[in-house]
């Protein structure tokens, strides 16, 4: 069955640095989802470790496949456990 994300909700992708190969965890918010193509867009409201040469920070705008979500939670949820 395919999770069902709404606006506000938070998703957990990991994301990988081209250059060092290490993956860091970090939340999307999302603001919208496409089903059919499964894919959630949101916005990163994590800050990331390394630089990642400039492309992403605190506040990106993203699209992420349903694939590449590896945790969920409903904004109830992530203010309580972080």
């Amino acid at each position: 069955m395919i999770e069902s994300y709404e606006p506000g909700d938070y998703v957990k992708v990991e994301f990988s640095d081209d250059i060092t190969g290490i993956g860091e965890w970090m939340w999307v918010r999302v603001v919208r989802c496409d089903d059919e193509k499964q894919i959630v867009f949101g916005t990163l409201d994590s800050e990331p470790i390394p630089d990642y040469g400039g492309r992403i920070g605190l506040g990106s705008e993203l699209a992420v496949a349903y694939s590449q979500v590896r945790d969920h939670k409903r904004p109830t949820e992530f203010r309580k456990n972080g």
